[in-house]
């Protein structure tokens, strides 16, 4: 991701992590979907022991709607109050 940011000229001032970070603070201020998606989506770990041993699907079609939503979201406008938001259109 990293290689794709400096390629399309924004590599100095990004980071992944800032890509990471913004997508879950989206799914838990602005949608609906269950925190454990977007864990699952960010291929977190799950640190319950009890929680990891009887999780055993991995929400595939509903990952699929929520990153759908996700691309939605980054394709549409800028907010007027966005502040230092830089819009990436390739």
């Amino acid at each position: 991701m990293l290689e794709l940011l400096e390629g399309m000229g924004f590599g100095e001032d990004l980071t992944v992590h800032g890509f990471r970070s913004t997508f879950k603070d989206w799914c838990t201020e602005q949608t609906g979907f269950p925190n454990e998606m977007s864990e699952m989506a960010l291929a977190h770990n799950v640190s319950d022991k009890v929680e990891a041993t009887y999780r055993r699907g991995n929400m595939r079609e509903k990952r699929l709607r929520m990153i759908a939503d996700w691309a939605t979201y980054c394709a549409g406008p800028v907010p007027a109050k966005a502040g230092n938001v830089v819009p990436m259109r390739a």
